[in-house]
């Protein structure tokens, strides 16, 4: 494992008034509060992004603000899912997509979901042969590995349409699924935020489908929160206080998402000011308040479990692996 401290961000003595004007939001309401716990949180990072992360790279500085002193953003080992991070005691808190979290808590992860935080993500892109999901029977699907969330996210696609997307795609892995697309080597490929600018400059195939706006998967979130088990039942006034801190965040990703972008980039989080924006202006951080997170679980859960990707159903994964207290309290205590 390995603690990623950029000194501009973590060590410039950045204070509360500095942080609450950066990100334009009102002084939290913690002080009322029980002390945290602990001032200590350990959250993910890879060293350039992921982009659509942003939120929680920004809301550093305001755990700092309400007595979270010691955050420390790390990266685990790169060559899996970084939900095993969060499962292995690496993180304390994880973003990503619903479907990732089921299948820990399937396996029985001492993890809890707490809170959704955007929409979209992802947008499939295809050949001239390509026209619809359902197109992709027989055909060549780029991927960069068997059972991380992109692989996982097109297999609840396919499957929904009515393929099996065991027998009926012909799954090709490569380094860089776009470039194998561009390479006339696959027929399909998933693209991701960070490479939504060079598709769109280039042309690079057209879409097929995109979670950001085509139902059901644009009702849904794309990236939601889970924490290990043992930090939120030990820590429950650090945990409502770190997740303050990303809903406040979310919400300036999605007030001024140019703002945020240069914040990203000049903290040292983000390389690219022009993708970060893209990724901003591109997925929903202003459905929070709107969207139902158990919602959202429900659904992935039963597409999961109709394509054998788990047994249990969508009101196990619930009961086990949900707690909404703190989004609850935080939805009231932020309403605008």
């Amino acid at each position: 494992m390995q603690i990623i401290q950029n000194r501009r961000t973590f060590l410039a003595g950045v204070t509360a008034a500095v942080s609450a004007e950066l990100l334009k939001v009102r002084p939290s309401s913690a002080a009322a509060e029980p002390a945290p716990e602990t001032t200590t949180v350990r959250l993910g990072r890879f060293t350039d992004g992921p982009y659509c992360w942003a939120a929680l790279f920004l809301a550093g500085e305001l755990m700092r603000a309400d007595g979270i002193t010691d955050v420390r953003y790390v990266s685990g080992d790169s060559t899996v899912d970084n939900t095993e991070w969060l499962t292995s005691a690496v993180t304390d808190f994880d973003f990503n997509m619903p479907s990732m979290h089921i299948r820990s808590i399937e396996s029985g992860a001492p993890i809890k979901m707490l809170t959704g935080v955007h929409t979209g993500c992802w947008e499939l892109r295809g050949n001239d042969r390509v026209n619809s999901i359902a197109d992709l029977r027989g055909k060549r699907v780029g991927i960069w590995a068997f059972d991380d969330h992109p692989h996982v996210f097109l297999s609840l696609m396919i499957n929904y349409v009515g393929l099996d997307p065991v027998r009926e795609i012909e799954w090709v892995l490569g380094a860089s699924p776009m470039q194998d697309f561009i390479d006339g080597k696959v027929d399909a490929f998933l693209a991701g935020t960070t490479e939504f600018p060079k598709i769109r400059a280039e042309r690079i195939g057209h879409t097929i489908a995109d979670n950001g706006v085509d139902r059901p998967w644009s009702q849904y979130y794309c990236c939601m929160v889970a924490g290990r088990t043992d930090y939120i039942n030990r820590y429950p006034a650090a945990t409502k206080r770190i997740l303050r801190a990303i809903l406040k965040s979310v919400d300036f990703c999605a007030s001024d998402p140019a703002g945020a972008a240069h914040a990203l980039v000049e903290r040292g989080f983000l390389s690219s000011y022009d993708i970060a924006l893209t990724t901003l202006q591109e997925t929903g951080h202003d459905r929070w308040r709107e969207y139902d997170a158990e919602d959202s679980v429900r659904f992935y859960a039963l597409r999961m479990q109709e394509t054998g990707m788990i047994k249990s159903s969508p009101q196990q994964i619930i009961a086990e692996g949900t707690d909404w207290r703190f989004l609850n309290e935080l939805k009231r205590e932020l309403k605008t």
